[in-house]
C-alpha cells in the first residue's frame, strides 16, 4: 500500500472509527478529554504503522487495541493515582486477556453507549453552547469547522470553547459517570440539541463534495428513537424524532442522479419514503398528546408536516407555515428562524414581503450563505435579475459545501 493510499484509508476509518473510540475508552476510564487524546495517539500510531504494514483486517479493532495499551501506559506510569485507576488497569488488563474478538467488543460499546455519554459530556457546569460544541466534537467526530458553521460562529471560536470546555472537566475531578434521575431530565435539552445538530449536518452537509452525509442522518435518528425509549412520557425527545423522521423521509429526492441539490419545490414527491412520513407524523401527534405541541421541536416538525401533507407545492399551506415561524421567533428568538418566516412569507404574502423581512436580517446573518440565497431568489421573483446574480454568486463565496456551492452558481448563471 502505497504511502497516500495508507492515508487515505486511515482517514476513511478515523472518520467512522473516532466517535465509537472515544465512548468506548471513556466508559472504562471515566475520562473523556483523556480518552480523546488516547484515541489520537492510536491514530498517530496507525500513520506511522499502516503504510509500511498495510491497513489491518479490522482497522476499528487496531485502534482500540492500541487506545487501550496506551490507557494502561498511562495508568501505569502515573505515581498520583488513586485506587479506582488502578482498579481500572486491573480492569482493562483483564478485559484486554478475556476478549480477544476486538471487533465484536467494539461494537457491543456502541447501543446506547454513545447516547449515554452524550448525557454524561452534557454536564451542567459547562455552558449550553460548550456542552453542545464539545460533545459534538470529541463523541460525535465532528470538526471544528462543521460546528462553527451550525453556530455560526467563527472556527477560531469554536475551537477556544471546546479547549476550555476540556480543561474545566479536566481540572474539575468530575467523574465520568451516567446521570440519573432528576440529573437526567436536567440534562435532556442539551442532548436533544446535539442529536439536532448531528443529524442536519448530515442532512445538508456544510463541508465537503457531498450535500448529504447519510451516516451522520442515520445516527441522529438512531438515538432519537433511543431517547424516546427511554424518556416515553417526555414531549420534546418525541418532537425531535417527528422533526428527523419527517425531514429524513425526502432524502431520495433531494439530489439528482449526479448528486446535485434539489429543492423541495422541484422534488419528486413519489420518491419520498411515505411509510417514513407516517411515522414521524405519529411521533408529531404523540409529541402533542403528551402536551409538547407548542414546544421548539414540535412546532418545527408541524412546519415540515405542512410540507408532507401538500399533494403539490403550489397547494403548501404557506400562510400557515409563516404562523408557526412567527410563534417560533417569538417564544425562542433567532434570526435563522427570522430568516425561514421571510421564505413562508415570500411564498403567502408576495416576494416584496418577505425580501422586506431578509434586509432586517443583514447583520445577524453576515456570515450565513443562506441569507444571500434566499435574497437571490426572492429578487428573481421580482424580476430584479442582476441582482438576484450578485447574491447567488455571493452565497456560493460563502458556502462551504462544494455541492452548494456550484448549484448556487448555477442559479447566478442562469439569471444571465
Amino acid at each position: 500500500m502505497s504511502g497516500g493510499d495508507a492515508q487515505r484509508t486511515i482517514l476513511a476509518v478515523w472518520r467512522i472509527e473516532q466517535p465509537r473510540l472515544i465512548a468506548g475508552l471513556a466508559r472504562m476510564l471515566r475520562d473523556v478529554p483523556l480518552a480523546e487524546e488516547l484515541v489520537q495517539e492510536a491514530l498517530v500510531a496507525a500513520l506511522e504503522t499502516w503504510p509500511s504494514a498495510g491497513a489491518p483486517e479490522r482497522p476499528g479493532a487496531w485502534l482500540m487495541a492500541t487506545a487501550r495499551r496506551r490507557a494502561l501506559d498511562h495508568l501505569r506510569r502515573d505515581k498520583m493515582l488513586a485506587r479506582k485507576h488502578a482498579a481500572l488497569a486491573r480492569t482493562l488488563e483483564v478485559e484486554e486477556q478475556a476478549t480477544p474478538d476486538l471487533a465484536a467488543r467494539l461494537d457491543d460499546d456502541i447501543g446506547d453507549e454513545r447516547l449515554r455519554l452524550i448525557f454524561t459530556a452534557c454536564h451542567p457546569l459547562l455552558s449550553r453552547e460548550a456542552r453542545a460544541a464539545l460533545t459534538l466534537r470529541m463523541i460525535c467526530g465532528l470538526t471544528t469547522g462543521e460546528i462553527a458553521r451550525a453556530f455560526l460562529q467563527t472556527e477560531v471560536a469554536v475551537g477556544q470553547r471546546i479547549t476550555r470546555a476540556k480543561r474545566t472537566l479536566s481540572e474539575s475531578g468530575l467523574e465520568y459517570e451516567t446521570p440519573r434521575g432528576e440529573e437526567l431530565a436536567a440534562r435532556q435539552s442539551s442532548v436533544l440539541e446535539v442529536i439536532y445538530l448531528i443529524f442536519n449536518e448530515g442532512y445538508a452537509a456544510s463541508a465537503g463534495d457531498d450535500w448529504m452525509r447519510p451516516q451522520l442522518m442515520h445516527e441522529g435518528l438512531r438515538l432519537g428513537r433511543i431517547l424516546t425509549a427511554i424518556l416515553p412520557h417526555e414531549p420534546e425527545p418525541r418532537a425531535l424524532l417527528a422533526l428527523m423522521e419527517l425531514n429524513a423521509s425526502r432524502i431520495a429526492a433531494r439530489t439528482g442522479p449526479d448528486g446535485e441539490p434539489i429543492l423541495l419545490p422541484d422534488q419528486d414527491r413519489t420518491l419520498w419514503d411515505w411509510a417514513q412520513v407516517r411515522r414521524g407524523l405519529l411521533a408529531l401527534s404523540r409529541a402533542q398528546a403528551l402536551g409538547g405541541g407548542g414546544g421548539f421541536y414540535a412546532l418545527q416538525a408541524a412546519i415540515v408536516a405542512c410540507h408532507v401533507r401538500a399533494q403539490a407545492t403550489d397547494r403548501t399551506d404557506w400562510a400557515r407555515i409563516a404562523e408557526l415561524y412567527a410563534t417560533l421567533a417569538r417564544r425562542w428568538p433567532s434570526p435563522v428562524v427570522e430568516l425561514n418566516r421571510a421564505i413562508a412569507v415570500g411564498f403567502s404574502e408576495g416576494p416584496a414581503a418577505g425580501l422586506a423581512i431578509l434586509d432586517t436580517l443583514t447583520e445577524a446573518l453576515a456570515r450565513y450563505h443562506f441569507l444571500p440565497a434566499a435574497r437571490g431568489d426572492l429578487l428573481l421573483k421580482l424580476g430584479r435579475s442582476a441582482e438576484a446574480r450578485a447574491e447567488f454568486l455571493r452565497a456560493a463565496e460563502m458556502a462551504g459545501n462544494g455541492r452548494e456551492r456550484a448549484f448556487l452558481e448555477r442559479r447566478a448563471a442562469a439569471c444571465g
